[in-house]
Formats: structure tokens, sequence, C-alpha cells
């Protein structure tokens, strides 16, 4: 089945469940039809500010229900959106707004070429429709643009087609249940590909989301959405989950009525699945692995007490529907379980790097496999596929490190480090996890060299790179030395900074 453009499918389902909820936020309920409708209304209003097929709109609103209509509205519009995170320093904010050169920032903040929605309810913006426009543009055409850490010093900006997210949802062999009666959690940043995952999922297959308050999710803070909203889907990053596991009460356990969780975005540590599994029997635990390149998810497996045991972590599964996984020698397909890297193909492709055709033809080359030329994303992840076809997650082939979920090069902390006056050299470190049970981070570290003649303070060079970088790339330790640590072939010695630590 071909996937459908993102705001098609919501039409979809706004025509034939026009009362049924899609957003809830607190006491503000909107449904189907409402949500319909006003985005028609914004559409309008945005082809009138200059929206035009081919765009990219970026778009800096808290996560609400008037979120979600703006960005259906620019989909609306045939452009495509930048979600931006609110939390991010101004500069970042600025940096990622000029790349996207834009005739439009959609915006609740008084700035030059925003344009504002106007201070109404959902249901006072679809009154005013007059018109329900619909462009026509096919799933090929691009949905979003997700920024992610770049080695350059500069975030790369991944330009998403609506077939990568709607691949997703719907269809023979989804690995979950978005449709009706599911009640699904969206806590996660705009920015991110998970909510796409959290927002589009339901919304494209008759579900309902609900939006949580505020910018971070505690474990009482899910029960009282259990209980609350009716809440019986969420996805949490391992880390996450690791932290909800720990902190549950007994009293109120905070996955009671959960149904499903899905988690992912690091290796999952097995102690943690395994008493999770053994306190919710009648929850359904979902492994997901995906670069945001691919959009969410390219593999998934339904998580056992088993696999617990594994001598090699939990499997990252079996490919999600529209979605090949490779695991490669160079060109050359490796065998069952000989390890190689894990490359992608299929409808989830990202067309590339916004504004950075050498980087996407790097990374989107075109294979020889079985014969045909095949587009495929190189992941830069080592793994191996059993001889059930099930994939394995070995490691990384470079620096890239996960924390929390979130993809992080440390070229690109270094390189804002030595930005700054006085900084000679940076290194960036991962520091593990406390637990030798599974391989994960827990947080980063940065060593710097000053200018002969200079000598920055530790903390206000944090303090710097605090007010240019998203909070999760702020080194949470910062030490200046004499000189950085060498290994004796002259390479910087990145175990003994660790070791220092």
């Amino acid at each position: 089945m071909r996937p459908r453009p993102i705001h098609a499918a919501v039409a979809e389902q706004a025509r034939t469940r026009p009362a049924a909820p899609a957003l809830v936020l607190g006491s503000e309920h909107v449904d189907y039809a409402t949500l319909d409708a006003a985005s028609d209304v914004y559409a309008q209003e945005l082809t009138a500010a200059g929206v035009r097929p081919g765009t990219v709109v970026p778009v800096l609103l808290p996560r609400s229900p008037l979120l979600v209509a703006v960005l259906l509205s620019v989909l609306k519009c045939g452009a495509a959106y930048a979600a931006l995170d609110h939390r991010w320093p101004q500069e970042r904010v600025t940096l990622v707004t000029d790349a996207l050169r834009s005739p439009v920032l959609v915006t609740d903040r008084s700035a030059p070429g925003s344009w504002t929605p106007p201070v109404e309810s959902l249901a006072q913006a679809a009154a005013r429709r007059t018109a329900a426009p619909l462009t026509d543009i096919g799933s090929d055409a691009p949905a979003t643009v997700f920024f992610t850490s770049g080695t350059t010093g500069t975030p790369k900006g991944v330009l998403s087609p609506h077939r990568a997210t709607t691949r997703l949802f719907g269809g023979p062999g989804a690995f979950a249940d978005f449709g009706p009666g599911r009640v699904v959690l969206q806590a996660a940043p705009p920015a991110w590909d998970a909510f796409s995952l959290e927002l589009w999922g339901p919304l494209t297959s008759g579900g309902c989301c609900v939006i949580a308050p505020g910018d971070y999710l505690l474990p009482d803070a899910l029960a009282d959405l259990v209980a609350e909203s009716g809440v019986d889907t969420v996805w949490l990053t391992s880390s996450l989950l690791n932290l909800f596991v720990d902190e549950d009460d007994p009293r109120r356990p905070c996955f009671a009525g959960i149904r499903q969780v899905l988690t992912g975005g690091e290796r999952l540590s097995p102690d943690h699945v395994a008493r999770f599994l053994a306190r919710y029997p009648d929850a359904v635990l979902t492994n997901g692995y995906g670069p945001v390149e691919n959009c969410v998810f390219a593999t998934t497996r339904r998580v056992t007490a088993a696999d617990c045991a594994r001598p090699g972590g939990v499997p990252i599964g079996t490919p999600v529907p529209g979605t090949a996984v490779h695991v490669l020698d160079g060109d050359r397909p490796a065998a069952p379980d000989e390890p190689g890297e894990i490359c992608l193909s299929g409808h989830g492709l990202a067309d590339g790097y916004l504004g950075a055709p050498e980087a996407t033809a790097t990374a989107f080359p075109t294979v020889v496999l079985d014969g045909d030329p095949v587009r495929v994303y190189r992941t830069g992840d080592l793994g191996r596929l059993d001889a059930d076809g099930v994939l394995h997650f070995l490691g990384r082939a470079d620096r890239q490190v996960k924390i929390s979920g979130h993809r992080i090069e440390p070229a690109e902390i270094e390189t804002a480090a030595r930005r700054i006056p006085g900084v000679r050299e940076a290194a960036v470190v991962a520091v593990p996890a406390r637990s030798g049970a599974y391989e994960a981070y827990e947080r980063l570290a940065m060593f710097y060299t000053a200018e002969e003649g200079d000598d920055p303070d530790p903390a206000a060079v944090r303090r710097t790179l605090a007010s240019r970088l998203p909070a999760h790339m702020v080194p949470r330790t910062v030490r200046r030395r004499a000189a950085l640590p060498t290994t004796a072939n002259g390479k910087l010695d990145h175990r003994s900074l660790i070791a220092s630590l």
C-alpha cells in the first residue's frame, strides 16, 4: 500500500470520524472535525503570507493543540515544517531559521517576518472556515525537517517526505496499534522525530493524542495522565524507561493501565526490561531502532523475558513496513551473523540534508544489491542479521553517541568550544553509564586547553556553550587541562580523559 500524505490521512479521519476525540490537553478537548477545519483556516492565512509548495516553514510554538493545527496547515499549503524547540537558545533558533530561508516564521513571540496565529480557540478558528483547501501533492513531497547534530559544528537539517511518516501507521504488519480507541501520550519535544510518532501515529489512524503539560515527563505525571485522560500508549527513551522502572512506586504504579510501551534511542538495559516485564506482564514492550534519516523506526521488536538473557543484549528487531535492512561489508551484503554496517532502504528514507548535496551523496549512495540499484542510507551503526533475519546492534563506527535518546556528534560541541575566546583545544567524551550490564552513556564531559596568556574559567566556558547549544549537548562536566593526553601513536587519548573523571 502506497503511503499517503500526512494531512490527507488526518483529513480522512475527520471525514469518517468527525466527532471523535483527536487532541486533549488538560480540560481542552478537540475533535477531528474542529482540528481539520481550524487547520484549513490557518492554511489560507499562511498562503496569504507567502507560504508555497517547496517552502520549509519554521514553527516555534509550545506543544499544544494550536501547534498541531498549525503544522497541519503548513502541510495543507504543500509546504514542509520544521518544528523548533522553545527551549533552544536564541542563537540556535536564529541559525536554524536562517538556514531554512522561509518567507515566514510561525511563532507566538515578537519577531521580524513572523506570522502569529490569532488568539482564539481552535473551535473559534474552525468557525471561520469558508473553504477547505487541500493542496494536491503526493507522499513523496517533503513534509518536515528534523535538525540533528553535525560533525561540522552546525546542525544538519534532515528533509523527510510524507511517506517516511505515514508508512509507519495503519498498514499491514504495523508494530503498534494507534487506531480508534487508543490514547497516545505526546511528550517528546517538537524537534524530535519521536514527536511524529506520538502525534501523527494516532491522528493518521483515528486514535486520540493526549498532550502532556510541561517539558518533562515524570512517573507521577504519567500516572495522572492515565487516570485523568485514559492514556494507554507511551513512548519513552530507554534512559527514561530505566528511570521510570527505578522510581516506580508499588502504591501507585506508573504503568498501571498502559497497554503499549514503545522504547529505544539507546541500547536497552536487560535488568530494567526484565523488571518491567515481571511487574506488567499484560503490557506490550516494543524496542525500536532507527536514525532520523529514516524517520522514527527502521526496525522494531516486541521484547520478551528471554531477550533479557541474550549475551548480545536485546535485539533491535525486524523491519517496519516499507523498509528494508541491509548489513553491508563495504558494498557487499554480509552473511548471516557476520558484522557490518547497518544500511536502510525503502519509503522511510529522507530526501537528504538541507543545502548539503555532498553530505547527502555520501550518506545516501546507490548500491547494487541482488543485481538492482538501491538507494540506501549508511547509518554508521554496526550490526548483524541473524539466521532468522533479526537485527542486532553492535555499536558505532565513529564517535557519534546517544544520550537520553539524543543523537550527539562530539565534534559539533568541540567546534563550538573552540569559538569561545581563550579556548585553544577541546575534547568531548561520553561517560559510560554506571551499570556495566549494557553499553550506554549517561552524560558528556569536556576538557579544554587555553590560549597562552588567557585563562577562561570552566564555569564561564560552560555558560557560553549553554547560550549556543541545546541543553542536551551542553557537557555536564567542563575541565581545563594544561594539555590533552595522547596515545603512543599521537592520537587523543579518550580513555585517559574518561578515567580522570
